[in-house]
């Protein structure tokens, strides 16, 4: 569950789905998706790891118009989120779902390629990022997917999208993490191992990612894995 986890949270496929559905057949000790959420602290500490000089820029106020960002996107992401984690906590992963993360990849693709940015406010691009990370608490539905097409409406930049959707994950993860350590604190005794392994596959498949996404045209990285949520979907669906 902890590789799942360490290779999935940066790619636009669910890792929070992944590892649900892999989980209910294997563990029967905890709710699926708590424990999905749960292994969310691993690639957390990655991302606190593999960005350290950004986060010291963030809290010494360097960059201003990105801590405005963060805030915004949190507060909504944090306050929204917990209540479709709620709605959401014994919904199970659905090709529809997985259908419409595919699409919005191709669309992400598509606005790549023809280097098309939308004319919207900082502040609502912040609040659309914001909605569709707390969105994310659905299995099935992407976080990194999901924050990769908002900020796609209005940024260009492949390395710029990627760090700040990794970046402002981590208050939502942080949160959610704690509520399920006050909900079920056995959780934390039985699945170290998982954590353990969901920061070192974390930080490497982090590392390898992003390496990738400077090596291959944006518009194809998010054209292939639309693809693959496209035909993972159909897979489900005929399954």
């Amino acid at each position: 569950m902890g590789f799942l986890q360490g290779v999935f949270e940066w790619i636009p496929v669910s890792s929070e789905g992944v590892v649900a559905l892999f989980s209910s057949f294997l563990i029967k000790d905890f709710n699926s998706v708590d424990l999905a959420l749960f292994l969310h602290i691993g690639t957390l500490l990655a991302v606190i790891v593999y960005f350290w000089k950004d986060w010291i820029d963030l809290i010494s106020f360097k960059d201003k118009e990105f801590l405005r960002f963060f805030i915004i996107v949190t507060i909504i992401s944090g306050g929204l989120g917990f209540f479709v984690y709620k709605l959401a906590e014994n919904v199970t992963m659905g090709s529809g779902l997985l259908a419409l993360m595919g699409l919005g990849l191709l669309l992400t693709s598509w606005f790549q390629k023809k280097n098309i940015k939308l004319n919207i406010n900082k502040d609502l691009s912040s609040v659309i990022v914001g909605l569709l990370q707390a969105l994310s608490a659905i299995p099935g539905l992407s976080r990194s997917g999901s924050t990769v097409f908002a900020l796609s409406l209005t940024e260009n930049n492949p390395s710029e999208i990627l760090r700040k959707s990794y970046l402002i994950s981590v208050p939502v993860v942080l949160g959610s993490s704690l509520y399920l350590y006050i909900k079920n604190p056995a959780m934390v005794v039985v699945s170290w191992p998982a954590l353990i392994a969901s920061f070192v596959f974390g930080l490497l498949s982090l590392k390898l990612l992003l390496d990738f996404s400077k090596k291959v045209n944006f518009s194809k990285f998010t054209f292939i894995f639309g693809i693959l949520c496209l035909i993972g979907a159909l897979w489900q669906f005929l399954a």
